[in-house]
């Protein structure tokens, strides 16, 4: 007996599909953002026919989350102790990229998981950065094993923090030679060679506008700008809630000024750089110590930048992308010029690459300023540029 053709049609992996688009969804627009009806329609399914699947919006996005995790964690563990680290890591690669449209999930919008998921989240993530570093210390026995597998791991996670049209095999081919690269970089030799990076000093909150401005920040990064209202940043400025839209016209335009003013300050620090380099590899090199140094400097201001930009109306997102994309436009050109066989696109992943190495690198030092840690980091982000 046939219950219909929608029922003879229905895939047998429906729960799967479902996860699939959700992830892209919440990747693309945040999870406060998405709605169970954008997601439904996306499957080609109504919202009512999705609850069957999950009770709630929540439970969606907590399942997305795990789902490259997991298959990272399958990766790590169906592979012998004993197996080539370049093995393991193509494999991984190719799990990163199969779930490259829904990475943001797990890099940016997991902060929105409840606590215990969060650290179970993070579990699965050690075990993996554990098993990789277990393969680094024998292939590669230096200093900073740890850190080291970490910004590999990096550099392939990197892949997702972009949409550069590039063929899979050649995707793989430079994510595997970066990760190999850094893996591989003597960073007990690096912190030896100190780069003097001068960076502009960030605005001293003279008025009431910069005061709030200043205080939105490091609430945005710690809480997610979804979770802050507008009444705590008035608290933390001493304001009543009404006094904030005398200067901003609600919190998104907060946001906005938040991010440019992320871009001129590391727009700045690049035009510094660059006076200082006499050829392009030193031009690459300095951009890296910048980058870093910025980094390490405003990761508050850096994190919110970059989390929070795809939540924002086409309409403010627009110069922030623009001055996002003008500063990889720097990279791109010095590192072409340094390795003149890349094509742009092959170019633009690799400067990804590097970013993606500073990312994780920087979260597993806990953005910690100890002596050596900007020039370690640094060079292990010229290692991800491959030069």
């Amino acid at each position: 007996m046939t219950t219909g053709p929608a029922a003879a049609t229905r895939p047998h992996n429906r729960r799967q599909i479902i996860v699939e688009a959700a992830g892209q969804v919440f990747s693309a627009r945040g999870y406060h953002a998405a709605s169970m009806e954008e997601i439904a329609a996306g499957v080609g399914i109504s919202a009512a026919a999705l609850y069957r699947h999950f009770p709630n919006k929540y439970a969606l996005f907590a399942e997305c989350a795990n789902v490259m995790v997991d298959e990272l964690v399958t990766v790590v563990d169906e592979w012998p102790r004993d197996a080539a680290l370049q093995d393991v890591l193509v494999a991984l690669i190719r799990v990163t990229v199969a779930h490259r449209a829904s990475g943001g999930v797990y890099r940016w919008e997991a902060r929105y998981l409840e606590r215990d998921d969060r650290r179970l989240l993070r579990a699965k993530f050690a075990h993996v950065v554990g098993r990789v570093t277990e393969m680094v210390r024998r292939e590669y026995p230096l200093p900073d094993e740890r850190l080291r597998a970490v910004a590999a791991l990096g550099a392939i996670g990197s892949i997702t923090m972009h949409h550069t049209s590039i063929a899979q095999r050649r995707i793989e081919d430079l994510l595997l030679t970066s990760a190999m690269r850094v893996v591989a970089s003597d960073t007990a030799a690096a912190a030896g060679h100190a780069h003097v990076v001068e960076l502009p000093d960030q605005p001293v909150p003279r008025t009431r506008r910069a005061q709030i401005l200043a205080a939105a920040i490091p609430l945005f990064a710690r809480e997610g700008f979804a979770n802050v209202t507008n009444a705590q940043i008035a608290q933390a400025v001493g304001l009543a809630p009404s006094a904030i839209y005398r200067h901003f016209p609600g919190k998104v335009d907060i946001l906005v000024a938040a991010c440019l003013q992320a871009a001129g300050l590391l727009a700045e620090a690049v035009d510094r750089s660059l006076r200082q380099a006499a050829d392009p590899r030193q031009a690459v090199t300095a951009l890296a110590a910048a980058y870093v140094a910025y980094c390490f400097e405003h990761n508050a201001l850096t994190s919110v930048a970059e989390a929070e930009v795809a939540g924002l109306p086409a309409d403010l997102q627009r110069p922030v992308i623009l001055a996002q994309r003008e500063h990889i436009a720097v990279w791109e050109q010095q590192l072409r010029m340094v390795r003149p066989e890349l094509d742009p696109r092959q170019a633009r992943l690799l400067v990804h690459a590097g970013f993606g190495v500073v990312v994780e690198a920087g979260r597993a030092l806990r953005w910690q300023d100890a002596p050596g840690c900007r020039d370690v980091v640094t060079a292990l982000v010229t290692s991800a540029l491959t030069l």
